[in-house]
């Protein structure tokens, strides 16, 4: 566990096929007329229909994964091996290790004590597999092992953990080059205007280069392992 490829990412999404399921079986209860919903019945709609959006995400983390673990399987030193780690709940979390799961490698789980969440995804490794009570040392072990890091479209929780670390490596509080991958252009680009943090002198240009924006898994698999040691 000397060498980790860290994956963050929203709890709340599922694979798409789970998520067309659980939009047509709700889909199926309600009035197929939008007239004659409730404003409840809508909004239950609506959260759904954000989740399928969001499924594709979860999707391609699966891939990233599994194609990252395959990489890192062939390697033929262990100690050169770099396992995928994520946060060890649901969403973005489960596809990263289930990911490394399909791929027939291990996996790193480091969770959190959440009374709205559930334990440890079932992908995860059991003996690399953690539960913690304390955030702040949770993220610690996050950054310790990690030699780069992929952050896929998250809430409040996903934006916490890689504003941090872009701190950290602007400050230069990490003894290491961090390689920080932002995934979904479509996401990034619409949440954030990072020119606008220069724009207001709040971050230097070259702050910007702390992270690197990808858009597919090929795109992604290509820029993370072109950072790392190849497999030999």
């Amino acid at each position: 566990m000397e060498n980790t490829i860290v994956l963050f990412g929203s709890a709340r999404s599922k694979d798409s096929k789970q998520a067309q399921a659980d939009l047509n079986t709700l889909l199926g209860k309600f009035p197929q007329d939008a007239a004659d919903r409730t404003e409840e019945q809508t909004e239950e709609i609506l959260r759904k229909e954000r989740i399928l959006r969001l499924s594709k995400y979860y999707d391609q983390a699966v891939e990233l994964s599994e194609r990252l673990t395959k990489w890192s399987l062939g390697m033929k030193s262990p100690k050169e091996r770099h396992l995928i780690c994520s946060g060890g709940g649901p969403g973005m979390m489960e596809a990263a290790n289930k990911g490394a799961h399909q791929a027939g490698g291990k996996s790193v789980a480091l969770g959190i004590s959440l009374p709205f969440e559930q334990g440890v995804n079932e992908y995860a490794t059991p003996e690399l597999s953690f539960e913690f009570h304390y955030f702040f040392i949770r993220k610690f072990y996050f950054l310790y092992h990690a030699k780069a890091i992929v952050v896929f479209p998250g809430g409040f929780g996903t934006m916490d953990e890689l504003f941090e670390t872009l701190t950290l490596a602007q400050t230069g509080k990490l003894d290491k080059k961090l390689p920080v991958f932002l995934y979904g252009k479509e996401f990034w680009e619409g949440l954030i205007n990072f020119d606008h943090f220069i724009k207001w002198g709040v971050i230097s240009p070259g702050d910007v280069d702390l992270f690197k924006i990808v858009d597919d898994p090929e795109e992604a698999f290509s820029a993370i392992t072109s950072c790392l040691p190849s497999a030999t």
